[in-house]
C-alpha cells in the first residue's frame, strides 16, 4: 500500500491509499481526482495522464521507458524535468508519501 497525494492545478490536495501494483493513473481515476484523463486506459498511448513528480523523490522511480519518453513529447502542458506519465508508475511501499502534481490541462 502506498499513500499518494495528488495536487490539482487549482491547489486542491487529495491523499489516497493505492494498492501495490496500481498505477498512479488508476489511483487518480478511481478516486475521482480531476486532472488525469487516461484516455488510452493506461497503455502509454495518449499522454493524457501527464503529471509532475515531487522533485526530491524523482530518483526513486524507475527510469522512463523509450515509449514513455516519446509520449512525453506530446503533452498538452509544459514538459518539465520531473514530467512523467502516471500510467507508467506503479504504486509500492517505497513510494509511500509521494506527491504528484497535476497540470492545468491534458488536452
Amino acid at each position: 500500500m502506498a499513500n499518494i497525494t495528488y495536487i490539482e492545478a487549482s491547489g486542491q490536495s487529495t491523499t489516497v491509499d493505492l494498492m501495490e501494483g496500481w498505477s498512479l493513473m488508476q489511483g487518480a481515476t478511481a478516486n475521482g481526482i480531476d486532472g488525469i484523463l487516461g484516455e488510452c486506459g493506461g497503455s502509454c498511448a495518449c499522454a493524457t495522464c501527464h503529471c509532475y513528480i515531487q522533485e526530491d523523490r524523482l530518483a526513486e522511480l524507475p527510469a522512463a521507458s523509450e515509449g514513455e519518453l516519446g509520449m512525453l513529447e506530446n503533452v498538452a502542458s509544459e514538459r518539465r524535468p520531473n514530467s512523467r506519465l502516471a500510467c507508467q508508475i506503479k504504486a509500492s511501499a517505497a513510494l509511500d508519501g509521494l506527491i504528484v502534481y497535476l497540470p492545468a490541462t491534458q488536452e
